[in-house]
C-alpha cells in the first residue's frame, strides 16, 4: 500500500468551555461521510454527539474525554481529536496537544477570547503547535467577527488575518466571502451540504476588497516572489495560498475564518484550509532522547522503513481490556511485531491493532508514521515510548499540572472496597492528574484532582462504571508549609545501648527561599563530617520536611546550609546522620517563624455587566484579590485571585447571584500565606484531632 504523507493531518479542536468545539467535530464528521445523521451535543433527541461517547458527557452537556476518530476530506486523510475545554480536565487537551501537528482554535462570535481560549492558546504555544482560528456562532445575536479577530491580536499577541468575510450576521447569516478566490460561497440543501459559489453581493464589494488588501500585505512578508506579484497587480492563489502556509507553519500567521457549525455554515472551506494551511506530520520536528547516549537528542524522521518509534499518550479501559492511543513517529505499526517499552524495559507484540472512530473501532493490519492508532492488551502507563529496531529512546514527556483538592472516600460495604480499589487503580492509570493514596493518620481513602468538577465525575463514573456507592468527606486543601526567617541549628543525635551505639552532630543554618521547594548547600570544611555521610544529612532534612509541626501538612521553600559538625569513629553511621539532620530541622524550624501557605487559584469570571456589583461582592467575601476587569458589549470579564479553601460551591451561589448567566474557571496559580486567625483556626483543629488519635 502505497501511501502519501503530505496528504495526512493531524489536527485538534480546542476551545473554550460552550465554544462549540464538539457541534464542529459532528458537522466535520457529517460532512466527511463518516455519519449519516446530525446529533446535537444537548439535541432534543436523546442521542448525543458522537464524539461524546461517554454517558455523563451526553447528560451534562460537556466533552471530559479527549476522543479521536479519522476522516477523509478530498484525498487527505485527517486525524480528529475533540478536546475538552474546561480547566479540571487539562491533561486531556495536554496529552492531545502533545501528539498533534496543527489545531483549530475555535471562538465565539459574541464571547470572543474567553479565559480558556488564553489557556489554551497558553498550552498550543508551549508545544509549537501552528493554528487556524475558527470564529463560530456568527448567527447569534451580537455576532462580531472583526471583534474576535482584533482580540486574537490584542489577547494572545497573535498575527490574525481574516481568510474570509460574512455575508450578513446573526439571523441573516447566509455565507461567506472568499478573499483568495473573492466568490461569495453559500450553504445550500439538506444540511448545508451543496455549496454554490457565485459574484460577491455589491454592498461587501468594498469590504472585501479592503479585507483581501490586508490579507496580501500580510501574506507577502513570508514571500518575496508575493510581494513583488501584489506590487505588479497579477497575484495568483498558489503564491498567496504559499505564503500563508509558510507564515503559518512559523507560528506568526493565524487565518481567521468564520461560520455557524450549528447551522450548518463555513464548515467545508475550514476543511479546505486544514488540508492547505496546516502541517503533514513529516513538517513537524519531533525529538526523542537516546537513552543509551545520556539522553542525546534526537530528530525523528517520517520515514516507514525506519526503525519505529511511537508515544502510548492516552490509555483507556475499554470492555475488551486496556486500550493505548498511540502516535507514530518513525517506522511502521505491524501487526505481530515486537516492540520495546523504553520505560518498562519490557518487549511485548502487538496483538490486536485498530483505528478509533470516538467509541466504535475497526481492525487494521499495520499504522504508517504520524498516523494514531490504538493498541490492546498491552501493559504501559501513559506517556510511555515505544520503540522496534533495537532503539532505546524516550519522547519528552508532557507537563503535568498538581493536584490542588483532595477529597475523603469510603465505600459502603465490602463489595463497594474491592470495586473502588479497582475503579481508583483505573482512573490514576489514565489520568496523571487524578491521583489517590491512604491518609496513614486516618487510614481514609483520599482522591485528588484539579477541582470539584474534575472529582464529581471520577465518583459518578464510580457509581456507574463499578456500581461502586462511596460516601465523600470534606473536601481537604492541599496546604503547606513554610519558613519566614533565617535560623541556626546544631543538634547532637546520641543513643548509647551496648555495643556499638548512634552518634552524630549537624551545624549549620536554615533560610527561607522561593523558586525552589528545597535545596540543600555543602558547606563543611576539613572533613568535620566524613564525605559519605553527606547524603544522608541531605536525606533526613528531606525526611523531615515530609511533614510540618503547624498542621501536618509537607514543607516547602527552606534551603538547609550545613557548614559543621562532629562524628566518632565507631558510633557513626548513616541513619545516625540521618536522624540528627531530622533533629536539627525540627530545632531550627521551630525558630524560624513557620507560617501556613495556601493554594491560590487565578479565577475567571464571565457574565452580563448588570451583575458585576454581585461579582465583586462575592469575590471580596471569599477574601479574594481582583486583579482586573473588562467590559465589552454588556458583557464583562473579572480576574480574581481566591484562596481554593473560599471556592466551594462557589459555582451554586454564583448561578444563584446572576440568574445563572454568569460562569467561571480557575486553575492553580501559587501558595499564599494564609491569614492569622485562619491560621490558628487550623492549628487549634489539627492539634484536636491529634490529641483524639493518641487517646
Amino acid at each position: 500500500m502505497s501511501f502519501d504523507i503530505s496528504k495526512m493531518r493531524n489536527i485538534g479542536i480546542s476551545a473554550h468551555i460552550d465554544s462549540g468545539k464538539t457541534t464542529l467535530s459532528e458537522r466535520i464528521l457529517f460532512y466527511c461521510d463518516k455519519i449519516h445523521a446530525i446529533h446535537e451535543v444537548r439535541g432534543k433527541d436523546g442521542v448525543g454527539a458522537v464524539m461524546d461517547n461517554m454517558e455523563l458527557e451526553r447528560e451534562r452537556g460537556i466533552t471530559i474525554q479527549s476522543a479521536s476518530t479519522q476522516v477523509q476530506w478530498k484525498d487527505y486523510t485527517i486525524n480528529v481529536i475533540d478536546t475538552p475545554g474546561h480547566v479540571d480536565f487539562t491533561v486531556e487537551v495536554e496529552r492531545s496537544l502533545r501528539v498533534l501537528d496543527g489545531a483549530i482554535l475555535v471562538l465565539c462570535s459574541v464571547g470572543g477570547v474567553q479565559s480558556q481560549s488564553i489557556t489554551v492558546d497558553r498550552q498550543l504555544k508551549r508545544y509549537h503547535v501552528p493554528r487556524i482560528a475558527f470564529v463560530n456562532k456568527c448567527d447569534r445575536t451580537g455576532a462580531n467577527p472583526f471583534k474576535v479577530r482584533n482580540q486574537l491580536r490584542e489577547k494572545l499577541g497573535l498575527n490574525a488575518y481574516m481568510m474570509q468575510i460574512p455575508i450578513g450576521l446573526e439571523d441573516k447569516l447566509e455565507g461567506v466571502v472568499d478573499l483568495i478566490t473573492m466568490k461569495a460561497i453559500y450553504f445550500e440543501g439538506d444540511s448545508g451540504t451543496e455549496l454554490r459559489y457565485a459574484e460577491i453581493p455589491s454592498h461587501l464589494q468594498a469590504d472585501a476588497e479592503k479585507y483581501r488588501d490586508e490579507l496580501l500585505e500580510a501574506a507577502s512578508m513570508f514571500s518575496d516572489e508575493l510581494m513583488e506579484a501584489v506590487l505588479e497587480g497579477n497575484a495568483t492563489e498558489e503564491m498567496i495560498v504559499a505564503a500563508i502556509r509558510k507564515g503559518t507553519l512559523a507560528e506568526q500567521f493565524v487565518p481567521v475564518f468564520l461560520g455557524s457549525a450549528y447551522k450548518n455554515k463555513g464548515i467545508q472551506p475550514l476543511l479546505d484550509g486544514v488540508t492547505k494551511y496546516l502541517p503533514d506530520p513529516s513538517e513537524v520536528k519531533n525529538y526523542a532522547l537516546d537513552l543509551d547516549k545520556n539522553e542525546e537528542q534526537v530528530e525523528l524522521s517520517c520515514d516507514e522503513k525506519s526503525p519505529c518509534v511511537a508515544l502510548g499518550f492516552k490509555l483507556e479501559d475499554g470492555q475488551y481490556g486496556q486500550l493505548t492511543y498511540v502516535r507514530v513517529y518513525q517506522g511502521c505499526l505491524k501487526k505481530g511485531e515486537e516492540l520495546y517499552n523504553t520505560r518498562s524495559r519490557k518487549k511485548f507484540k502487538i496483538g490486536r491493532l485498530v483505528r478509533m472512530n470516538s467509541a466504535s473501532m475497526e481492525d487494521i493490519s499495520e499504522g504508517v508514521p504520524g498516523d494514531i492508532v490504538a493498541l490492546f492488551g498491552i501493559d504501559c502507563a501513559s506517556g510511555d515510548t515505544f520503540c522496534g529496531g533495537g532503539l532505546n529512546y524516550a519522547m519528552s514527556s508532557m507537563y503535568v499540572p498538581e493536584p490542588v483538592i483532595s477529597l475523603a472516600i469510603t465505600p459502603k460495604d465490602k463489595k463497594a472496597a474491592d470495586q473502588m480499589a479497582k475503579a481508583l487503580n483505573r482512573f490514576t492509570k489514565e489520568d496523571p492528574t487524578f491521583q489517590t493514596y491512604v491518609d496513614p493518620e486516618s487510614n481514609q481513602t483520599i482522591i485528588k484532582g484539579m477541582g470539584e468538577l474534575h472529582l464529581d465525575v471520577y465518583i459518578e463514573r464510580m457509581r456507574r462504571e463499578y456500581k461502586c456507592d462511596v460516601e465523600t468527606g470534606a473536601p481537604q486543601v492541599a496546604y503547606r508549609e513554610s519558613i519566614t526567617q533565617h535560623a541556626d541549628f546544631n543538634y547532637t543525635h546520641k543513643k548509647q545501648t551496648g555495643g556499638s551505639g548512634q552518634y552524630g552532630r549537624v551545624a549549620g543554618f536554615m533560610e527561607p527561599i522561593d523558586d525552589k521547594d528545597y535545596e540543600f548547600v555543602d558547606a563543611i570544611k576539613g572533613g568535620a563530617i566524613p564525605n559519605e555521610y553527606i547524603p544522608s544529612c541531605d536525606k533526613g532534612f528531606k525526611a523531615a520536611m515530609t511533614k510540618g509541626s503547624l498542621i501536618g501538612f509537607p514543607i516547602v521553600g527552606v534551603k538547609c546550609t550545613i557548614n559543621d559538625g562532629q562524628s566518632h569513629p565507631v558510633d557513626s553511621s548513616d541513619i545516625a546522620f540521618q536522624l540528627a539532620a531530622i533533629g536539627a530541622f525540627r530545632e531550627a524550624y521551630a525558630k524560624a517563624k513557620p507560617v501556613i501557605l495556601e493554594p491560590i487559584m487565578k479565577v475567571s469570571i464571565e457574565g452580563p455587566t448588570e451583575f458585576q456589583g454581585n461579582i465583586f461582592a462575592v469575590i471580596n467575601q471569599r477574601r479574594g484579590i481582583i486583579v482586573a476587569s473588562t467590559e465589552d458589549d454588556n458583557f464583562s470579564r473579572v480576574d480574581a485571585e481566591v484562596p481554593l479553601s473560599e471556592m466551594f460551591g462557589f459555582s451554586t451561589v454564583l448561578r444563584s447571584l446572576t440568574q445563572g448567566k454568569a460562569e467561571f474557571s480557575m486553575e492553580f496559580l501559587k501558595y499564599g500565606k494564609v491569614p492569622n486567625s485562619i491560621a490558628d483556626g487550623l492549628i487549634k483543629e489539627y492539634e484536636e484531632k491529634r490529641k483524639k488519635e493518641q487517646k
